[in-house]
């Protein structure tokens, strides 16, 4: 795709969404800890199941590399909440881009007018905030989660 939201190098816009429990999570308020955005187009279909159970599935991981993992969806928080029950997530939080509708998604670029979704995309955001890597996805292609902790990894090496 050949959309481009922002560059590696660049300071990750500020925003605050809900998670499926209702808890707000603020980016400015998690300086020292790297952030992954996960953005997905709609909860409850075959590809964001799997992209959102990879992220629970390698919650560890991510944790032993200072990473927060965040899914982020135009869903709404009940939505979020019932989707995360039904896949028996335990520790990813779903944040809704709910109201105004695709909010964060515009922000970042990533809104797809047409479709009232976002792209599919992951962007790893450093421990100052800086965009370190961003990449958006064909809609039917499930995000490489060995790719995402393999840069997370080199990351930690420099």
């Amino acid at each position: 795709m050949d959309k481009i939201c922002f560059k590696a190098g660049e300071k990750a816009p500020d925003f605050s969404l809900l998670d499926q429990n209702e808890n707000e999570f603020k980016l400015s308020s998690h300086k020292g800890k790297r952030i992954l955005l996960s953005f997905h187009p709609l909860a409850w279909t075959g590809v964001c199941n799997q992209q959102v159970m990879d992220l629970d599935n390698h919650f560890d991981d991510f944790e032993s590399l200072n990473t927060v993992v965040l899914s982020i969806s135009v869903d709404s928080i009940p939505t979020k909440k019932a989707w995360a029950e039904s896949l028996g997530l335990s520790n990813t939080k779903l944040l809704s881009d709910f109201w105004p509708h695709g909010k964060i998604a515009k922000l970042y670029h990533l809104f797809r007018e047409k479709q009232g979704t976002s792209e599919r995309a992951n962007i790893i955001i450093n421990e100052k905030q800086i965009i370190e890597f961003i990449r958006i996805y064909e809609i039917p292609e499930i995000p490489d989660i060995d790719e995402i902790l393999t840069i997370l990894r080199e990351m930690d090496e420099h």
